[in-house]
């Protein structure tokens, strides 16, 4: 397949900017795979569309204040990205600025908090925090929440809240694992009341997320590394929920990702550790039933995982019956259903 297979325009109008007031209140376009039939929805429907007995797995990762500003010795401007904190004093992270930082050099940060550049490891910088002790105070204290760069906006106090799911427990990410985000507590009380089970799993998004696919054979990409956790007891659920004939729904492409890297063996297992999983038109789903997720960038692995799902010509009319409709697209945007 080509990377032209997965172009589409999107009217800038169409970007969600901002959020809805309420997080249940976005709409929620219900796919087919392999039809033309589409129905739409509110998403505060979803529990009328599920049924009980069915098993919804949600990634429970939570964003980190990943954005720093700062300044080289020598004055020049830096604004940095952690991508991922490897211990209390050491992290990777992207670095913006009009000349690449040094191996050895340093920038500093407000409160005079500084950073050594150790080294480089492909398009990362390794960090070590000088002359303190903990990575996640320094960006809890200094950080903004990493908005994404469609979004053409600094992030302000009220994305501290609403670029969080209402669930995220473990601290990791860099950006939100966003179909998630229509999920409020009255809505998951329904869907308890209704039968449906919810499991957790763990994958810490990287900025990698939102890079599109550079090569015109799709099928040579390399993917990002994200860190995935799925535990024994989300397993049990997993296979109890197929036992008694229930349906596992995965919430967003973070969550089918991390179930599928936990059965590419054949057989689904604990697991915990980096994965490179890059799900496009072809592959076998081995553990999911089907999926939620937002309206993704053109050309971006998540736009290829979709059409794995629903097949290639089904996802392009879906995409073009939600633009000819105003469906709000990306992180604070509109979701589908696809089961």
């Amino acid at each position: 397949m080509h990377i032209s297979d997965f172009d589409f325009h999107l009217p800038p109008e169409l970007i969600a900017r901002y959020p809805l007031p309420t997080r249940s209140q976005s709409r929620l376009l219900r796919v087919f795979p392999q039809q033309t039939h589409l129905e739409h929805y509110a998403f505060q429907q979803l529990p009328d569309l599920l049924k009980a007995g069915d098993l919804l797995v949600l990634n429970d990762t939570r964003v980190l204040k990943a954005r720093l500003f700062g300044h080289k010795t020598s004055g020049g401007q830096v604004e940095l990205l952690i991508e991922r904190i490897q211990d209390s004093n050491r992290a990777l992270a992207h670095i913006k600025a009009s000349k690449a930082p040094k191996v050895g050099s340093e920038v500093i940060l407000a409160q005079d908090y500084r950073l050594r550049v150790l080294g480089r490891q492909d398009r990362l910088y390794e960090l070590e925090l000088v002359g303190a002790v903990n990575f996640f105070e320094l960006l809890e204290q200094l950080g903004e929440i990493p908005l994404p760069p469609y979004m053409d906006r600094a992030a302000d106090a009220s994305d501290i809240e609403r670029y969080q799911t209402v669930y995220a427990e473990h601290l990791g990410s860099v950006a939100a694992p966003t179909a998630g985000l229509h999920f409020d507590k009255a809505l998951m009380d329904r869907l308890h009341e209704s039968g449906v089970n919810i499991a957790y799993v763990t994958l810490h998004v990287g900025a990698g997320t939102f890079l599109p696919v550079q090569v015109e054979d799709i099928t040579t990409h390399q993917l990002h590394e994200e860190l995935a956790d799925i535990s024994a007891a989300t397993v049990a659920m997993i296979k109890e929920a197929k036992a008694r004939g229930g349906r596992v729904i995965a919430v967003g492409t973070t969550s089918v990702r991390s179930l599928e890297s936990a059965a590419i063996g054949g057989e689904l297992k604990p697991f915990c550790g980096d994965t490179r999983l890059f799900i496009y038109p072809g592959f076998r789903f081995q553990v999911i039933d089907g999926m939620i997720t937002n309206f993704h960038l053109p050309k971006s692995s998540l736009l290829m995982l979709v059409a794995a799902l629903t097949s290639l010509e089904t996802m392009k009319q879906a995409y073009q019956t939600a633009i000819d409709l105003g469906y709000r697209f990306y992180s604070y945007g509109d979701a589908m259903l696809i089961i």
